[in-house]
């Protein structure tokens, strides 16, 4: 295949039970606040304790800086997010508010190094093929572009229902998507042969819950699916490295290429979009929200 080598029936079906469990775990995680707490503080703890220091070390796909430093940036976010969505009054304080936008930009600078860095890798790095090349720098501007157009986290609001997420109306479906084809680029830059899962799957996971389940908490789907995720992969890295569902890249550059030019070009036309009606209504991206004109906007701050 164009982006991977064959797709045994058995692993096409894997994909989906991780697709599903991801949303179902995500879910459970909306339960209540004790459900997260134990999910997303007393769990890391237990597998920082006894388990990662023997799985996620060095010489593994798993045992870079930057596998550490994700699997922590997420908890951070699921914690921070839960906090907001549960501390009286937390959601009225605009510098409260400000860290949402911090740990996802947080999260794209984290990748965007990485995807500088490995522009100078070619051949086995860390447990995984890397082929540096033009698309990583083209990515990394992508994921610069994304972090510039995050906007509007002022208006952050906490929901009406039992569930009480965490609803950020001005990050609305082009920003998602653009985000959705950065990040699928850089895991297919610089962890290839994890990309048919911690790309694809894990993406699709939350955008799911995003567009169909509940709208406007994109952010905290995404936190949450990937503190899972990542608490998984560094637990059992061998499902996505050597074990007969692990589905290995291409490598091929041409697919390298196309994949990241899609991400950076969508991400330029966010950019334009963006930033053309900054201009035009003369809204600031720090203080106002953006795209309060956009129904799928109203239809978050209703809900």
């Amino acid at each position: 295949m164009f982006l991977f080598e064959s797709i045994p029936w058995y692993s096409a079906i894997m994909w989906f039970v991780v697709l599903g469990g991801l949303i179902g775990l995500n879910e459970l995680a909306r339960l209540n606040k004790w459900v997260s707490l134990g999910l997303f503080l007393v769990l890391p703890i237990i597998l920082t304790i006894f388990v990662w220091p023997k799985t996620a070390v060095e010489g593994t796909s798993v045992g870079t800086w930057f596998h550490w430093a994700k699997v922590y940036s997420a908890l951070a976010g699921c914690l921070g997010f839960l906090a907001i969505r549960n501390i009286k009054g937390a959601a009225n304080n605009k510098w409260v508010l400000f860290f949402p936008a911090f740990i996802l930009a947080l999260n794209i600078m984290e990748a965007v190094i990485r995807d500088f860095q490995c522009y100078s890798f070619n051949g086995l790095v860390d447990g995984v093929i890397i082929i540096g090349g033009p698309w990583n720098i083209m990515n990394g501007i992508a994921g610069l572009l994304n972090i510039i157009t995050i906007s509007g986290w002022i208006g952050i609001t906490i929901g009406r229902d039992k569930k009480k997420d965490m609803l950020w109306a001005d990050m609305l479906w082009f920003w998602i998507i653009a985000y959705d084809l950065w990040n699928f680029a850089y895991v297919y830059n610089c962890v290839s042969d994890h990309a048919f899962y911690a790309g694809a799957a894990l993406l699709i996971s939350c955008t799911i819950p995003a567009f169909f389940i509940k709208r406007g908490a994109w952010l905290q789907h995404r936190a949450q699916t990937l503190g899972f995720w990542m608490m998984f992969v560094m637990s059992f890295p061998a499902f996505v490295d050597t074990s007969k569902f692990a589905i290995k890249s291409s490598h091929n550059e041409t697919a390298l290429f196309i994949v990241s030019f899609l991400a950076l070009a969508s991400n330029i036309a966010v950019f334009i979009y963006h930033f053309g009606k900054i201009i035009k209504y003369k809204r600031n991206p720090i203080h106002t929200e953006v795209h309060s004109d956009l129904a799928a906007f109203k239809e978050v701050k209703m809900s």
